[in-house]
């Protein structure tokens, strides 16, 4: 037997903690240049549409890639392609870095999210293996369902916090640090079984990188056109995946009520985190009048995310991971209705302070408890494409969540844009998102157990 499986002592937990890390840079690279746009836009003459284009180039290529990756990852050996999507992923954030130029910082972006989509699903699969004892995995995959959260939060925070004291370019410096240190350990990762035969959906995986990638873009930028053809060719991925010898994604995968329901409780929760931090950075400084750093400075609450992997992993050992994933919903549903009754002369101190309280907690209960539910029964052989999935549904979730919850604001809003009306925007997106939570709760509380293994 490898002596990863028996030696746990020697650098099984090291391995972990730098996996673990690596998952809260992915995450974390998605929000680094939100604060700073300002400050780009300035130095390289952007427009608003170059804007946009730029702050959602990451997320376009992770999450149109990240079933490929889930893939490719099972077929040729999940070491090899999480050593190859970290190279690429340093490689693109330090050339990000030094971009002389829009074009280049945005092809840097889009390397860094193909990178990142190769990298995430190997490293879930590499975690399961260095925890191999079945009674372990459940608290493991508890604590690794915190790691997004505790990406987006390090996310937020480091961005605003260099935006005021340093150069944008120094974002880059977690991602490319955590890069090379993962490549650095990556040898003494469990390696692959030699001799595997290599089978690829190649119309499947093309379908779904292009419906993924067109879904998104169209969502986020209110085109109806791409958005349709997503739709399209996505509707066409699923034609096709009924029919393949090898699917990429087989639907039987799917076929579980509660991995379904766990994966929606991942993409809402995805999506509510996303959706409220917009809103509510754009009503701190736009309303409110607080400066970028006093903006990432009011979200240091979710720090508290940084506990609740041990503790979700508890409960879930002790009243099960629906009852940790339900109840985090729940709580996610109260404070998304605290974000909701804000006015324009609301303090922090109140109703605001107490939802940043508490979703940091919602949140990690929530991804833990989904997280175990979504990958149980998953084999080793599957890992890469539960991880893919996984990470699929957390990507698309801010993608839909924002689309949504944006366009329920500017409705609420309509043609003025006075404190006033814009808060009363934001108030109801957040209500509405408290009742998706809620719903979704009541889904995942009636959706049976998996089975132990899936085809």
């Amino acid at each position: 037997m490898p002596t990863y499986l028996t030696d746990r002592s020697s650098y099984a937990t090291p391995a972990l903690a730098v996996l673990g890390a690596v998952q809260v840079a992915l995450i974390a690279s998605i929000t680094l240049l939100v604060v700073p746009l300002p400050a780009i836009q300035a130095e390289m003459g952007l427009d608003r549409a170059d804007l946009a284009l730029l702050t959602s180039a990451y997320g376009l290529s992770f999450s149109g890639l990240l079933l490929l990756g889930g893939r490719l990852a099972d077929l040729y050996g999940h070491r090899r392609l999480f050593t190859a999507g970290m190279a690429l992923f340093a490689t693109a954030s330090a050339l990000s870095a030094a971009a002389p130029g829009f074009a280049a910082l945005l092809l840097g972006r889009f390397a860094q999210g193909a990178g990142a989509a190769l990298a995430a699903p190997a490293a879930l699969a590499l975690a399961r293996t260095l925890a191999p004892d079945p009674a372990r995995q459940p608290r493991l995959l508890a604590v690794w369902g915190t790691l997004s959260v505790t990406g987006a939060t390090a996310g937020s925070l480091l961005s605003g916090v260099v935006a005021a004291l340093a150069s944008w370019r120094w974002t880059f410096a977690l991602p490319v640090t955590v890069a090379v240190l993962a490549l650095a350990t990556a040898r003494r990762l469990p390696a692959p079984e030699p001799g595997r035969a290599a089978r690829l959906d190649v119309a499947g995986a093309v379908l779904a990188t292009a419906g993924m990638v067109a879904l998104s873009y169209g969502l986020l930028h209110a085109s109806a056109v791409p958005t349709v053809t997503g739709g399209l060719l996505l509707a066409a991925f699923v034609a096709v995946e009924t029919r393949a010898a090898a699917p990429l994604l087989p639907l039987s995968f799917l076929a579980s009520p509660a991995r379904a329901a766990a994966l929606l409780a991942v993409l809402v929760t995805a999506a509510a985190s996303a959706a409220h931090t917009f809103f509510l950075t754009l009503w701190f400084q736009q309303v409110r009048g607080m400066s970028p750093l006093l903006t990432s400075a009011a979200f240091a609450p979710y720090l508290l995310v940084l506990a609740m992997g041990p503790v979700a992993g508890r409960l879930a050992g002790r009243f099960g991971a629906r009852a940790v994933t339900v109840a985090g919903l729940l709580l996610g549903a109260a404070a998304m209705a605290l974000f909701s009754l804000i006015e324009a002369d609301t303090p922090y101190a109140g109703v605001v302070l107490a939802g940043l309280l508490l979703f940091p907690v919602a949140s990690g209960l929530a991804f833990s408890g989904a997280t175990v539910t979504a990958l149980d029964g998953v084999p080793p052989r599957r890992a890469g494409l539960g991880g893919g999935l996984l990470n699929t549904a957390m990507e698309a979730g801010p993608t839909v969540g924002l689309a949504v919850l944006t366009a329920v604001a500017a409705a609420v809003t309509g043609p003025r844009h006075d404190p006033a009306a814009v808060t009363a925007g934001y108030a109801t997106a957040l209500a509405v998102a408290a009742l998706v939570f809620t719903l979704t709760a009541a889904l995942v509380g009636v959706a049976r157990s998996p089975g132990k293994r899936q085809p």
